[in-house]
């Protein structure tokens, strides 16, 4: 399956039941096993057990493979091996702790995720390039600083 379409399954799969924080992650130059992490949080076990159920169904629809799940039984960390990218679900405070981020996080992905608007009405696409896959993460305005003499 090519990567692009995986990982945009992936996403949705994570969106379609609120995922907070999705973080995707090229890993190409750390491993040969798998090309991508991706990493989000649930508020509970039961929510983490319906996004790693939903990311195995969008997958699936899109004609990708599951080669396992792991961490179901308890729900606080589910893991999907998708063959080239691996998904983390994890609840914040696991999250915090064990840092993905730290490990895998060195070149993100920009990827195009949905964000309520501030009405809380329609999704809309936030305005990410999900074909730049070496691009880094979204760039924040350099601080201004001020001195005082």
């Amino acid at each position: 399956m090519e990567l692009q379409k995986l990982q945009r399954a992936i996403i949705d799969g994570l969106e379609d039941v609120k995922a907070q924080d999705i973080k995707v992650f090229n890993t190409t130059h750390l491993t040969s096993l798998f090309d991508r992490v991706v990493v989000a949080s649930g508020t509970s076990n039961r929510q983490t057990k319906a996004l790693a159920n939903s990311v195995r169904e969008k997958v699936k629809e899109a004609g990708g493979d599951i080669v396992s799940t792991e961490g179901e039984e308890i729900g606080e960390w589910v893991l999907v091996d998708c063959g080239d990218a691996v998904v983390h679900i994890l609840q914040p405070a696991l999250r915090q702790y064990y840092n993905l981020e730290e490990v895998w996080g060195d070149k993100p992905v920009r990827v195009k995720l949905q964000t309520p608007n501030m009405f809380g009405g329609a999704r809309v696409t936030a305005d990410e390039d999900e074909d730049d896959e070496d691009a880094p993460a979204v760039k924040r305005p350099a601080r201004k600083t001020t001195r005082k003499h």
